[in-house]
C-alpha cells in the first residue's frame, strides 16, 4: 500500500519557529487547490501500487481550506486511486479553526482523522511562539470535535520553550491526559534558520534553547507517557492501545508515498523528488502544463546504496521496531554491529529478537549516537 501527502501552503500567521513552507497571503488559493489537482492528475502514475492506505493533508494549515476545495482535491484522488476501505485520512488543523460549523463541514468530507496543532494549554507559551490561537480555544476544540463524531486525532505539544517551566510541561502533559488524546505528538523547541525565533536569538532578545531544560523535560515527559499508559513508538510519537499514526509509520518504515504540493516530497523507494517551495512559480508553471510535470518544478535525487542504509538507520532507530540486519545489505552488516557494540556497551542500545534499539538513555542522544552508525562510504 502507498500514500498520498497534500501540502497546503497556507497560514493565517507565521509561527515563531516554524520553518515549513507557507504564505499568508491567500488570494491564491482557489487557483492553488485547481493546480494541486492538475498535479495529482500529472504524477498518478509515479506510484506503483494506486492502493492508499493513507492520505494526508498538511501545510501549511489545510483547515484553511474550505469544504468544496477539500472535497474536489478527494474527487481526484478517488477518481484515479483505489482507497482502502480503513485507510487513515488526516486533515492538520489548528484549534481556532475548529468551529462548530466548522468541524461539521469536515465531516462532509472524506476527513477521519485531525491532527490538532495545540502546542501549549498556556496563553504565555502561545504567545512566544506567535500561534493563532488561545489557551481556552485549544481546550474546547477537543471536545467540539468529539460532539462532532471524529474519534481519531492526534495533538502537537512543544517542549523546551523559554516560557515553558517543567511544572507547566507537567500540566500540558496532564491536560492532554485527561483529555483522553488517542495519540499525541511532542517536539523540542528548535530554533531553525530564517526563522524568525532565529532572529529574535541572534538579536539577543530570546535565549538559545536550554539543553538541559529540553534534556529535562524530554525525560520527565518519557516517565508520564509510561505512567499514564502510552507507548513511545518513535522519538517523538506516543500512542494509546496501539493507535499509531498510519501514514507516518509508513514514512519511518520506508514505504512509498506521493508529495503534492509546492515543496512537497515523493519516494518511490528508488528515488526522492521534491517540488519547488514557491507558490507563485508553482502555479504559473502548473497552468501551463500539459501532459507531464513541468521538469523545472521539481529536484529528483537517485538513492544510492550508502544513502539508503543511512537513511534506515536514521529512521529505524528513532521507532519501537529498531533495526533489523535482515533489511540491512550483508556488506554493511559488519559495520554496523561493529559500530553499535560500544553503544550496547553502554546501554544505549538493546538487542530483542534480532531487533537493535535505543534505550531510554539512548533515546536522550539519538541524533548523535545515530551518527555514529551511519556509513561514509570508506
Amino acid at each position: 500500500m502507498s500514500g498520498i501527502y497534500i501540502h497546503i501552503p497556507f497560514c493565517k500567521q507565521a509561527c515563531h519557529y516554524c520553518n515549513f513552507h507557507f504564505s499568508t497571503t491567500r488570494h491564491e488559493q482557489d487557483a492553488m487547490v485547481a493546480m494541486l489537482q492538475r498535479e495529482i492528475e500529472l504524477r498518478a502514475d509515479y506510484l506503483a501500487d494506486r492502493h492508499l492506505h493513507s492520505i494526508y493533508l498538511g501545510g501549511g494549515t489545510p483547515s484553511l481550506l474550505k469544504e468544496e476545495e477539500i472535497n474536489a482535491l478527494f474527487a481526484t484522488i478517488y477518481r484515479l486511486f483505489s482507497v482502502d476501505e480503513h485507510a487513515e485520512i488526516t486533515l492538520e488543523a489548528n484549534p481556532d479553526d475548529l468551529t462548530v460549523a466548522k468541524l461539521n463541514e469536515l465531516r462532509r468530507t472524506p476527513i477521519n482523522r485531525l491532527s490538532v496543532g495545540i502546542q501549549s494549554f498556556f496563553n504565555e507559551d502561545l504567545i512566544f511562539m506567535n500561534r493563532a490561537h488561545n489557551a481556552q480555544e485549544a481546550e474546547v476544540c477537543i471536545a467540539r470535535a468529539r460532539d462532532a463524531g471524529f474519534a481519531s486525532f492526534t495533538i502537537d505539544l512543544i517542549y523546551g520553550s523559554p516560557t515553558t517551566t517543567d511544572e507547566r510541561w507537567r500540566h500540558n502533559l496532564h491536560r492532554a491526559f485527561a483529555l483522553e488524546i488517542p495519540h499525541i505528538s511532542c517536539y523540542c523547541l528548535t530554533v531553525e534558520p530564517r526563522t524568525a525565533l532565529d532572529h529574535f536569538v541572534r538579536q539577543g532578545k530570546v535565549s538559545p534553547v536550554d539543553e538541559e531544560q529540553s534534556a529535562r523535560q524530554f525525560e520527565l515527559m518519557l516517565q508520564e507517557m509510561q505512567d499514564h499508559g502510552y507507548e513511545q513508538y518513535e522519538i517523538s510519537n506516543f500512542a494509546r492501545q496501539g493507535q499509531y499514526a498510519k501514514h507516518n509509520t509508513a514514512y519511518w518504515q520506508g514505504k512509498p508515498y506521493l508529495g503534492i504540493g509546492p515543496s512537497a516530497h515523493s519516494y518511490d523507494g528508488i528515488s526522492r523528488q521534491w517540488t519547488v517551495a514557491n507558490n507563485a512559480r508553482y502555479i504559473r508553471e502548473m497552468q501551463r502544463a500539459d501532459t507531464h510535470m513541468p521538469r523545472g518544478l521539481y529536484t529528483r535525487e537517485e538513492i544510492d546504496p550508502v544513502t539508503k542504509y543511512n537513511e534506515y538507520i536514521m529512521t529505524g532507530l528513532r521507532t519501537k521496531w529498531g533495526v533489523d540486519l535482515r533489511q540491512i545489505p550483508k556488506k554493511y552488516v559488519d559495520y554496523f554491529q561493529q559500530e553499535a557494540a560500544r553503544h550496547l556497551r553502554a546501554g544505549m542500545m538493546e538487542i530483542n529478537e534480532g531487533h537493535y534499539r535505543l534505550t531510554a538513555a539512548g533515546r536522550l542522544i539519538a541524533d548523535r549516537l545515530t551518527i555514529d552508525l551511519f556509513y561514509d562510504g570508506t
